[in-house]
């Protein structure tokens, strides 16, 4: 009886006819654009193909080992008039994306993107555009590399009501912030991560939290169904945590890592990327390297963790690859948003903080800035001094017990106004999410 069901089953599949063959355009021949052409040259699925390459200066881009009929271009227009089923956007930056990608959808054309800033910013009005011309607009790609979180967000979660996402989003952020941990400076960490290919000659978009930043406001969409513009998150970078950081981080049991989280309850809706102070059992605080890591705090299914390569051309052009299977081979819609909630006010949660100073040392000092902080209604939780450094440049640390940020920085541009610091106050959040 069940050798007789699965030979039904076997005919149904022989049967059942194959998707039809889908043309694919790629726009832009860089890292990720090479690395899916490169994967679909060797996987060679059936009803995938690359028939046009868009770039500039598309004659130093040809490569040899792609099937010699694909029209290599540098005309834009030639290549979105054409009839290509599908268009893949790997040139990043918004426009002249943002351009492109609209006139693709207004033809018809499906889009699969990895381009966060392109999503953060356009993203609700792409996918309209998407809607309105009987197509789809796919970025699976645009969040944690190979990571499927979006994919997971929008269908495997979607019975649950996420409270708040948190995680680590940038690759070159937590490695250098790994290698500061084993001893090296910001500047030495930075060196090693751009020699190595995991950070850009100019790295501000990932120090400053841009990159993670615009991630961020895209799981927002896509798991809170909250609206949270760029400059909405507060954004801190990474360059003033030291060595000296990562001492006191271990007295305290924590770790140091680039976090990105959001929370929405009720009207309000949160958004930070900032280094934070990571307790050691925390399933963030193990990532390592280039790992991208990811908690989704559900009502009802507590908490999803999600963890992989969150950088490099290959991690993003598999997520890429896995867009276009979806949208080829008749699986469930994805990238396709829940309406939004009506816009929701900026919250201000509060929380534990780490406070680094440094000084010339002399009496009243650490009474001069508790009582500030006492001002301001923020209690003291611990004082840690270590012991070997000059009195003329004296760090030592303040923990302070939860507290708005608001009512934080006020504190903190008082306390700057001491004679005695050699340097402004450096202040981290104390993560306490899992």
């Amino acid at each position: 009886m069940a050798t007789e069901a699965l030979v039904g089953i076997d005919r149904e599949l022989s049967t059942k006819a194959e998707p039809r063959r889908h043309s694919v355009a790629l726009l832009g021949f860089g890292t990720v654009g090479r690395a899916v052409a490169g994967i679909l040259q060797k996987r060679r699925f059936s009803h995938l193909g690359v028939t046009h390459i868009f770039n500039r200066n598309v004659t130093q881009k040809k490569v040899g080992w792609l099937d010699g009929s694909i029209c290599w271009s540098e005309d834009i227009d030639r290549v979105l008039t054409s009839n290509v089923d599908v268009v893949v956007e790997a040139l990043g930056g918004v426009e002249p994306a943002r351009t492109w990608v609209q006139a693709a959808l207004e033809a018809g054309k499906s889009v699969v993107t990895s381009n966060k800033q392109l999503v953060a910013r356009h993203g609700p009005e792409l996918l309209a555009a998407a809607h309105r011309n009987g197509c789809r607009f796919l970025f699976g790609a645009s969040v944690a590399g190979v990571v499927p979180v979006i994919a997971a967000l929008e269908q495997g979660l979607s019975g649950d009501h996420i409270e708040s996402i948190s995680g680590i989003l940038n690759g070159t952020c937590n490695y250098v912030l790994t290698q500061m941990e084993a001893g090296l400076s910001f500047a030495a960490a930075i060196k090693r991560a751009q020699e190595l290919g995991y950070a850009e000659a100019d790295p501000t978009d990932d120090v400053e939290g841009h990159d993670a930043c615009a991630k961020l406001v895209i799981l927002a969409r896509v798991g809170l169904h909250r609206e949270l513009a760029l400059e909405e998150v507060a954004c801190t970078a990474i360059s003033r945590v030291q060595p000296i950081d990562f001492e006191y981080a271990h007295d305290l049991d924590c770790t140091i890592r680039q976090l990105s989280c959001a929370a929405a309850e009720h009207n309000e809706v949160f958004g930070v990327v900032a280094p934070m102070l990571v307790p050691r059992s925390s399933r963030l605080a193990s990532a390592q390297g280039c790992q991208n890591v990811l908690v989704a705090r559900g009502l009802f299914g507590g908490d999803t963790v999600f963890a992989g390569a969150g950088a490099g051309g290959d991690a993003t052009a598999v997520a890429v690859i896995s867009d276009l299977l979806s949208l080829t081979s008749g699986g469930a819609p994805s990238s396709q948003l829940m309406p939004l909630q009506p816009r929701s006010r900026i919250g201000d949660p509060q929380t534990a903080h780490y406070l680094r100073f440094v000084v010339r040392d002399r009496p009243g000092i650490v009474a001069g800035i508790s009582g500030v902080l006492a001002k301001h209604g923020i209690n003291v939780d611990a004082v840690l001094q270590k012991p070997g450094y000059r009195r003329n440049e004296l760090p030592f640390v303040i923990t302070a017990e939860a507290c708005s940020g608001a009512r934080l920085n006020a504190a903190i541009d008082e306390i700057a106004q001491f004679d005695f610091l050699v340097e402004p106050p450096l202040t981290l959040r104390i993560f306490a999410g899992d």
